[in-house]
């Protein structure tokens, strides 16, 4: 039996899973946190992962590794393979003036065409203008810009500080996180060196872009790396999304995203046209208020989340006429950073526990169904959907969906899908073909029809 392992290093924590790679079963798994804030050092990356691995009973008997990793940070090394600063995440909001910068100057048609994304704070060409505006002699030290998925790779691959520009040389990502810099384009396959001279100042080394099961290193035990990728691609190969797929993750934040054969160009800026693991496209709208509104209204309403889930389900369909607007933290989809969340239709009738916790779970799932809108306007294909994320354990939250989203919904038992896309593509670089493994799901079942409720909830947005 040849064991594979999966890493998935998100803003919050790193996680290992183990698993074997013909059949995906998991054999084991490992994960450890990282500290907070929206800037870190890099290395409290590398002391978590290996902290997972510990955990997860090491690696001596796994024989190929891939690292999935939060998109869009800024890591910048020096000409010797260090660290200049602490990387900055995607949700540090300080580029913002350097992303509407970019806007105006290039134009929204070239952003469209290029990268298929209008830049916003979280892509790391703004963070690069950010640095040479604000920091400029660190910019200048730059030989080298990578995401933390490249860096780990890197680092698994046994560089680090002291490499040199031999060590430089040996950066490695992969298309689904190299489509989410600003500087990459998934449509050519190339980086654009003008955006780099633009906003870092001049063009430094930058990870070769492997394709999708290409070797890119061994550790010094042997061990295959594969290519890594991006978060939400590797949510996507962890759920075994295909064309047509529609994949939806309720967490902190909201996201949409599905497989499709051409890449994308929204020039309104609500679709970032990301490319995948396997070779096609990950088209992707996010929205900023998710099962944070669910803690909210759970914490007005004294109650539990289950509580809150039961509560919803005892209201009817529509909540009675209440119609609760999620923007409680401005909004992305559509993109409104200064917007407030609302509450629309209150009467003294329908104003009850039940009724608001029913408009709290109606508002997320209208405000998905925009950012799934967005998605088939470009002509995607949307045939089902797979729900995920901590939220998708509701039962409140599945019924909702199943009824307002107007495609088949299933929800897959609750796994750390990042690190088993991860764990997949590992044992596909190490097979040359990515395996099948088996998922376990279930179908969301619908209650009623709630095609008004997301009529009046469009109704109120617009006002």
């Amino acid at each position: 039996m040849q064991l594979v392992a999966g890493v998935d290093s998100s803003t919050q924590s790193c996680k290992v899973v183990i698993r074997d790679a013909s059949s995906g079963a998991l054999i084991r798994q490992g994960s450890a946190r990282h500290p907070s804030g929206t800037e870190i050092d890099p290395e409290h990356w590398w002391t978590a992962l290996q902290q997972a691995i510990a955990e997860a009973g090491g690696l001596e008997d796994v024989s190929a590794i891939s690292v999935a990793g939060q998109q869009h940070g800024m890591v910048c090394l020096d000409a010797d393979g260090a660290v200049i600063r602490p990387a900055l995440l995607w949700n540090d909001t300080r580029s913002a003036g350097a992303a509407r910068q970019l806007v105006e100057e290039f134009g929204a048609e070239y952003w469209a065409r290029t990268i298929g994304t209008i830049p916003v704070a979280s892509l790391t060409a703004t963070k690069l203008l950010w640095l040479a505006t604000e920091e400029p002699a660190n910019a200048a030290r730059s030989a080298a810009v990578c995401l933390p998925h490249d860096w780990l790779t890197w680092r698994l691959a046994g560089f680090g500080p002291g490499s040199g520009a031999k060590g430089l040389a040996a950066l490695r990502t992969d298309r689904s996180d190299a489509s989410g810099t600003g500087y990459w384009s998934p449509s050519t396959g190339e980086y654009l060196p003008e955006v780099l001279e633009r906003t870092l100042g001049h063009v430094p080394i930058l990870p070769k872009v492997l394709g999708p099961l290409e070797t890119g290193q061994l550790t010094s035990a042997g061990m295959v790396i594969g290519p890594g990728c991006g978060d939400n691609a590797g949510a996507g190969l962890g759920v075994n999304a295909t064309l047509g797929t529609v994949v939806i993750s309720v967490g902190t934040s909201g996201t949409v995203f599905t497989v499709a054969e051409k890449s994308t160009a929204d020039r309104t800026g609500l679709v970032a046209g990301f490319a995948d693991a396997t070779g096609n496209y990950l088209p992707l709208a996010c929205t900023l208020n998710a099962s944070r509104v669910l803690d909210a209204t759970a914490q007005l309403l004294q109650v539990d989340l289950p509580k809150l889930s039961a509560l919803a389900l005892a209201a009817p369909a529509g909540a009675g006429g209440l119609s609760l607007i999620p923007y409680f933290e401005g909004e992305r989809t559509p993109n409104l950073p200064d917007a407030t969340g609302s509450l629309h239709g209150i009467t003294l009738e329908n104003f009850t526990s039940e009724n608001l916790a029913r408009a709290a779970f109606e508002g997320i799932i209208c405000s998905l169904a925009d950012g799934l809108r967005a998605l088939t306007d470009l002509g995607v294909l949307a045939e089902r959907i797979v729900l995920v994320g901590g939220a998708a354990r509701s039962a409140a939250l599945q019924q909702i969906a199943a009824n307002i989203l107007g495609l088949p919904v299933s929800v897959p038992e609750p796994e750390e899908y990042v690190a088993n896309g991860a764990a997949r593509q590992a044992a596909g670089v190490l097979r040359g073909a990515m395996p099948q493994w088996q998922l376990s799901e279930k179908p969301a079942m619908a209650s009623d029809s709630d095609a008004p409720v997301l009529r009046r909830y469009r109704q109120a947005t617009a006002c």
